[in-house]
């Protein structure tokens, strides 16, 4: 059985960057919460151009597809403005990289 190694010590950058995906998913969280809360607070009288009454859960839908794609964009510019103010704090270290083979031969 042979082994080989070597050492190696070489620089790294070590940065703490936030997830976009959970930052995205709390802005669609918090979108859908606006929704049911401009739902609630909405009057549901007749419509005077059109004469009919929109039902909640109609209010609720149009009310989706506007607050969910806002809380979508405003999730992923505040990942990105953390991001790039983490990109201000990194740290170089030195890390040593060591590889390790070996030779298996069963005769």
């Amino acid at each position: 059985m042979n082994s080989t190694d070597s050492h190696e010590t070489v620089e790294a950058t070590v940065r703490r960057v936030p997830r976009f995906g959970v930052f995205m998913g709390l802005g669609i969280v918090l979108g859908v919460i606006a929704a049911g809360i401009i739902t609630m607070v909405g009057s549901y009288e007749e419509s005077a151009a059109l004469g009919v009454v929109y039902p909640p859960g109609q209010v609720f839908g149009f009310a989706l597809l506007w607050t969910v794609p806002i809380g979508l964009a405003l999730g992923g510019v505040t990942a990105l403005v953390l991001e790039r103010t983490a990109r201000r704090h990194d740290r170089v270290v030195r890390v040593d990289h060591e590889t390790v083979t070996t030779d298996d031969e069963t005769a």
